[in-house]
């Protein structure tokens, strides 16, 4: 036992401890690092003693009032400097103290304290409780509790419940609040009655662990015992000529397998892992996989096929039922099947769909499987960044499956589904490898016939699979994968197109999901053309069909209201149902300006119209481009520039118009990115409409490549340009004329509606674009160097 006679002064230095609790009667090691030495060496410098109090919160102490109000007063026996700072302090706790206050704070804390020593107890209670406790300690040394042989005897000898209780609180694995609670009791009967509780559920908690591992010896000797029976039983088994439940297994197996009409090769990996299963114990995880890959070699398609519908005409009237106009498509889907019909065996095309949002890849392919009478399969590859979803994991992999392609094929059941692979367009990288450089394989047809996943490692045939992906950009894809496929383009749609389509196929399907079969409603075409054009703007058919439900949705709680049953939506009642307008013609709502042009661009989402402005400042021969341009536009904006100053005197623009001049041309909106060559018709346009003060036509749309001799070279997406400038109210639109041939794409109707001008210099655009031409002569200054015409040389 401890000395008890040992003086404590009134005033101590205080060592702040921070998630530990020190006890007195108990020895105990302290590491301290450089920064908290001052209070240890002050203790060091006086009677080697030191008062260590909790601190309440991990931050820097600032006063008293962050310390609990008990700590523990300690004597340093020894101290072991590191040569890199601090030191290995061993204490001895002595006593209780209580913090009054504090005589300095800085660097270290000192305070005065108050000793609180324990009083002394007797009696029965006392007794009792210590003999409790003791023999508490003895059943947990029996359970295999460890205790130091020292501590066992120095526990036999204590009779005051006090310092009985403080080193049991050493012993036991308490957690902090537990151990600042015992530290903050002041009396020794209560504190060695929590002492007894927490004691008590150590005990309890090691005579649990001792049932579990009992049961756990016992259970594992039933397994021996079990295994010795199944032996003995396997043998019984033998002798009677019965089948064990393993043996059964296989046999399973082995006629699934034959039933599947395994190729030859496929066939002999089949039976050797057969083999290699029987040798294996079923209780072995090895077990689990091999048979695992034997059931999916089993459940694949290897020779199950559906029959095509070869009927040409019943195909395309599902087609047709299914979706409006997309003859392209079409054609391309009836004249595999008329192939197919004249030759049997033939490989299935890669199909790639490109076009915006909404009209109709995904139900397209939907639409396909039904008209060849096939089953549909589709997977989305948006943010695929592994290639193991393609190509499978290898089996010495835990949890090792197959890819997508062979999972959903053996799902389907056969072996020439219509397999749709959405948002081709979508898929990530990392470090886990290029998706897209796997579907390199799956998407040849050179090469698809002899598939190899990963985890199957063996061939399976994909070359009677119809591939179709789906794309809203062909940017994004990379070049290989692109010459794998078939593209086909789906442009948006008219809004005489978005009529159709509304009215055979949406308006149906929007009165059955909201329940309105027994109250049949129409729209007028007013009201269809008001939606497409004053509530949507789009190129594809999602917002219409939103705005079609939204007002079906509110018929029918008009029913439910008891309300006046509306038959036929109005114009006005659509105003009244959707509240107001929501876009605006962009072009028709302008008027004619100087220095700003109508351009046509063409986005992911369909074509779009964007104004050019340009501006003209005093400055220093420099040209400002804003709006998120990319590099491509940025040199058509060089390029125009260039064209401008080459040829002033033609548009009567001074010759130095450039030399104590800066130009801006900027292109809202200003967060989207653009980029792309078909804009310099649009902002030479704008140049020349600024520097000669000639208002550019608002509804006049342009778009083209322009190059510096003054011609210009063709665009694409000419059909989502032509939409996007009839939507925004465009009444004329000038074209390149090498782009003639693609005016046949148009619909007839767009094209009676719109004044298309086919053009090949930048004269023709001037004069189609500006209000007035400016008057063609050439204006010089004294000591200016002529002007070389166009096709000439310096």
């Amino acid at each position: 036992m401890f000395n008890k006679t040992v003086f404590i002064p009134p005033e101590l230095p205080i060592y702040p401890l921070r998630r530990q609790i020190v006890f007195p009667h108990a020895s105990f090691p302290l590491l301290v690092q450089e920064q908290g030495m001052s209070p240890v060496e002050a203790a060091l410098a006086g009677e080697h003693l030191l008062g260590l109090v909790p601190v309440l919160s991990d931050e820097k102490t600032r006063g008293l009032h962050e310390f609990n109000h008990i700590g523990t007063a300690c004597r340093i026996t020894q101290i072991f400097r590191f040569p890199e700072g601090g030191a290995k302090v061993m204490l001895e706790g002595l006593v209780r103290i209580q913090l009054l206050s504090a005589l300095r704070k800085t660097p270290y804390v000192t305070a005065t304290v108050k000793v609180l020593s324990d009083p002394p107890t007797r009696g029965p209670i006392a007794d009792a409780l210590t003999q409790s406790v003791k023999a508490l300690l003895k059943v947990a040394l029996a359970y295999g509790r460890p205790l130091a042989a020292d501590l066992a005897k120095l526990l036999n000898q204590i009779s005051e419940p006090g310092e009985l209780a403080d080193l049991v609180a050493v012993y036991l694995t308490l957690d902090y609040a537990d151990q600042q609670r015992l530290l903050d009791i002041l009396q020794p009967l209560e504190r060695l009655k929590e002492i007894y509780l927490l004691l008590t559920a150590e005990v309890q908690k090691l005579q649990l662990q001792g049932e579990v591992q009992s049961e756990v010896a016992k259970r594992i000797g039933r397994n021996q015992k079990e295994y010795l029976l199944r032996e003995q039983l396997k043998q019984i088994q033998s002798e009677l000529g019965d089948d064990d439940p393993q043996q059964a297994e296989l046999n399973k197996l082995r006629r699934t397998l034959e039933e599947a009409g395994l190729p030859e090769e496929v066939a002999t990996v089949a039976d050797r892992e057969l083999e290699r299963l029987a040798r294996i114990n079923s209780s072995s995880p090895e077990y689990t996989v091999a048979r695992t890959y034997l059931e999916c070699l089993g459940n694949l398609p290897w020779n199950r096929s559906s029959e095509d519908i070869l009927d040409i005409h019943r195909a395309q009237e599902i087609l047709n039922e299914d979706h409006y106009n997309l003859t392209e498509v079409k054609e391309r889907i009836l004249e595999f099947l008329a192939v197919h019909s004249l030759k049997k065996s033939l490989k299935g095309p890669i199909l790639c769909l490109v076009g915006p949002p909404g009209v109709g890849k995904t139900s397209l392919g939907r639409s396909i499987a039904r008209a060849m009478g096939r089953k549909f399969i589709r997977i989305s590859l948006g943010g695929m960044k592994d290639e193991a979803e393609i190509r499978g994991h290898r089996r010495t992999y835990i949890g090792a499956m197959p890819g997508r392609i062979i999972q959903e094929i053996s799902r389907a059941g056969t072996r020439n589904p219509v397999f749709m692979l959405d948002e081709v367009d979508k898929i990530g990288q990392d470090f886990r490898g290029d998706p897209a450089s796997a579907l390199l394989e799956v998407l040849d047809p050179e090469q698809n016939d002899t598939f190899t996943d990963h985890y199957l490692d063996v061939h399976f045939d994909l070359s009677e699979v119809l591939f179709i992906t789906t794309a809203n950009v062909m940017d994004p894809v990379p070049a290989p994968l692109r010459d794998r496929m078939e593209v086909l383009r789906l442009s948006g749609y008219s809004d005489q197109e978005k009529q159709q389509i509304v009215r055979n196929y949406l308006l149906p399907k929007q009165i059955e999901a909201n329940g309105l079969r027994e109250h049949p409603l129409d729209f007028e075409d007013a009201a269809i053309y008001k939606m497409i054009r004053e509530y949507t703007r789009e190129a594809g058919v999602r917002a219409i069909d939103r705005r079609m439900a939204a007002v079906c949705r509110k018929v029918a709680r008009e029913i439910t209201q008891g309300a006046p049953e509306r038959r036929c939506i109005t114009a006005e009642d659509v105003q009244t149902l959707l509240g107001p307008r929501r876009y605006y013609l962009d072009v028709a709502a302008e008027e004619d300006r100087v220095g700003v042009a109508t351009g046509l661009a063409w986005t992911e989402t369909g074509g779009d119209i964007i104004f050019i402005e340009a501006s003209r400042m005093v400055g220093r021969k420099e040209l400002w481009l804003t709006g998120s341009l990319g590099e491509v536009m940025r040199e058509s904006a060089r390029t125009a520039l260039s064209y401008v100053r080459g040829h002033c005197g033609e548009f009567n623009i001074e010759t130095d118009f450039f030399e104590q001049s800066d130009l801006h041309i900027h292109v809202p909106a200003g967060a989207i990115p653009k980029d792309g060559p078909s804009a310099g018709v649009a902002i030479a346009t704008a140049l020349v409409s600024l520097l000669t003060g000639c208002p550019a036509r608002r509804k006049v749309a342009l778009t083209g490549e322009l190059t510096l001799s003054g011609r210009i070279l063709p665009i694409g997406g000419v059909k989502e340009k032509v939409l996007a400038a009839h939507r925004a109210g465009a009444t004329t639109v000038l074209l390149p004329a090498s782009n003639a041939d693609h005016l046949r794409d148009i619909d007839e109707t767009i094209r009676g509606e719109l004044r298309l001008v086919l053009v090949s210099s930048m004269k023709e655009v001037l004069s189609e674009a500006l209000v007035e031409l400016p008057e063609v002569k050439m204006r010089y200054h004294p000591g200016d160097r002529p002007l070389f015409p166009s096709n000439a040389s310096p």
